[in-house]
């Protein structure tokens, strides 16, 4: 892999559906800024969001007998606290649903809620990047886990109508008034009798069969003026500083077992690759399409002190996360044995915490709006820059 940054504003004019409405596809410089919907960012901005992650210098100076792991992590403290009728599978426990990978226990639901910890420090505690307003009405979190982004929104916008929908009950009790759960499949026929101004997804790679029908169900259930966002990560782990890596390299093994496992069940990953969430949003309808891309370190290699704490929280979540990831489809899909299963994932956690490896991965975030009746008519109007 190159090293260097990847300009992600080009247009989506050669993918855009036959009927003609184009979105333009842009980036902006911090996560923590929105930027105006009209405006794709300049190209010296644009690269910001993708530019290699400074290493920390001290790799350099350790020799090839040094415990990198323990000279990174002795005097760092963990940390994560924990917050904290099923399928087991030794000792997990998994949603009845079948066609679901990921176990639904407290060590799962503690690894989520951690999860939504860190992509809200990262973007400076912002829950959403889309310009939504200051007024949200109805508002659904699509996949919500165990609810802690519709409950933290629901909490910021006190005058929205939260409704989050997974298959698992493993929701709170207590949430705020304006919060509620329903236990629905999202990829079946939605029977909301109620638009929303803004419809939220995030972490349903692997979760999806059609992702054009997703997005078109989206569509249909977003109000016109209203938005729809998706946050995804590329699941293939890359290295800052070893380049394209050996295909029998632990990361590459890795990306290809989840591949090749997530598509026989019916639910491949790759939906964050090619820009397939831009394109499923302009097939559905959406305009003023925004797409972001930014690496996100793994581990405590990066040079500058947030990027540090950042990796440190991405490394702690797989190291946490990657059996629940893997264990339903490497042995149900793959036929791994479990203790195969156990000793590819011993490799993949010494791999992630090794910084000589300087392990990332990209975080995608992208969102559009519905047109009013009048853009519709027309085509939807492109955004211009």
């Amino acid at each position: 892999m190159s090293s260097s940054p990847i300009n992600t504003t080009a247009q989506l004019a050669a993918t855009t559906p036959a009927d003609g409405a184009e979105s333009n596809v842009a980036q902006s410089s911090s996560p923590g800024t929105t930027p105006a919907v009209a405006a794709a960012a300049p190209a010296d901005t644009a690269e910001q969001d993708n530019a290699p992650v400074p290493v920390d210098a001290a790799l350099e100076e350790l020799d090839e007998a040094s415990d990198t792991n323990s000279v990174f992590t002795s005097s760092t403290t963990s940390i994560t606290d924990s917050v904290r009728e099923y399928r087991h599978l030794h000792g997990r426990s998994f949603t009845q649903k079948t066609d679901y990978w990921g176990p639904n226990d407290e060590q799962a639901n503690d690894a989520l809620d951690f999860n939504h910890y860190w992509i809200t420090d990262f973007f400076q505690d912002k829950l959403f990047l889309a310009p939504i307003g200051d007024n949200p009405g109805n508002v659904l979190d699509v996949g919500t886990g165990t609810g802690i982004w519709a409950i933290d929104f629901a909490d910021e916008f006190p005058s929205a109508d939260v409704l989050g929908i997974d298959v698992s009950p493993i929701q709170p009790l207590w949430v705020p008034p304006n919060c509620r759960f329903q236990i629905d499949d999202f990829e079946k026929e939605w029977m909301f009798n109620t638009e929303f101004d803004y419809i939220h997804a995030r972490n349903l790679e692997g979760c999806i069969a059609d992702l054009p029908g997703l997005f078109k169900q989206c569509f249909a259930y977003t109000r016109p003026k209203g938005w729809f966002e998706i946050l995804e990560f590329d699941i293939e782990v890359r290295s800052q500083t070893l380049g394209d890596l050996d295909d029998d390299h632990i990361f590459k093994r890795w990306h290809q077992h989840m591949l090749v496992s997530s598509t026989r069940m019916g639910k491949p990953h790759g939906n964050a690759v090619d820009r397939k969430l831009a394109k499923a949003m302009i097939e559905a309808g959406y305009v003023d399409i925004v797409e972001r891309k930014w690496p996100i370190p793994i581990g405590l290699w990066p040079a500058k002190p947030d990027m540090k704490k950042l990796g440190q929280c991405t490394l702690e979540f797989l190291l946490q996360s990657i059996e629940g990831f893997g264990l339903f489809l490497l042995k149900e899909m793959l036929g791994f044995t479990y203790e195969e299963v156990q000793v590819t994932l011993a490799e993949l956690r010494a791999a992630l915490s090794n910084p000589r490896n300087t392990p990332f991965y990209y975080l995608h975030v992208v969102y559009g709006r519905k047109p009013e009746e009048t853009e519709a008519a027309q085509g939807g109007a492109p955004t211009t820059a």
